[in-house]
């Protein structure tokens, strides 16, 4: 839900990290919050240093690395006959999460009541405070509960909840450099479909 951060100057650290490479609250790289290819340089390396000590052979280690670039050229759509599917088989990054993460956040919003009651009101209101505590990825929920403190959600009616999570998204789409999505289309998008009926 936000960009990665510059993690070096977020921990001191011996190891240099990748680009892009955010670090949890424990000290470790965070997989939901860095993209995969800063996540896969981390591993490509662990698992080369792993094999060079195990068998104590230089070749293996540049074997072993060179066998996870192969696998790793697969994933981002370089040649090669594997079959893998990160995005199915690995657990999410920043990129994977963000995207279901607002997946369910827009169609939570387009089903919510029209007219709420002050219970359903109290509870949205809850539930994203709640959300906004626990998001994986650190940073993005920092992120979330300080826009929040400044704008908080809309929960009066369907309508206004749906625009005021279009426009929080449009604040991250914009900081990441992204096109900005056309809140006219929330109904569309998330509740609808488009009006020549192909989603239908």
């Amino acid at each position: 839900m936000m960009p990665a951060h510059d993690s070096t100057s977020a921990m001191e650290t011996n190891t240099p990290l990748p680009p892009g490479m955010v670090l949890g609250p424990d000290g470790k790289p965070c997989r939901t919050c860095t993209d995969w290819k800063g996540w896969s340089k981390i591993g490509k390396a662990a698992k080369a240093k792993k094999e060079s000590k195990d068998s104590g052979s230089t070749a293996t280690a540049t074997a072993a690395a060179a066998a996870a670039g192969a696998a790793g050229s697969a994933v981002n759509g370089s040649t090669s006959t594997s079959t893998f599917d990160y995005e199915a088989e690995c657990p999410p990054d920043k990129e994977i999460l963000g995207r279901a993460t607002w997946t369910f956040l827009h169609t939570m919003a387009a089903y919510y009541p029209d007219k709420p009651s002050t219970q359903e009101q109290s509870t949205m209101k809850s539930l994203l405070s709640s959300f906004s505590q626990f998001y994986p990825c650190g940073p993005c929920a920092e992120h979330m509960q300080k826009e929040m403190k400044i704008d908080p959600p809309k929960v009066e009616s369907r309508k206004e909840l749906s625009w005021w999570m279009c426009g929080m998204h449009n604040k991250v789409n914009e900081m990441m450099g992204k096109d900005l999505f056309d809140c006219n289309k929330v109904d569309e998008r998330w509740k609808d479909g488009p009006a020549d009926g192909r989603c239908d």
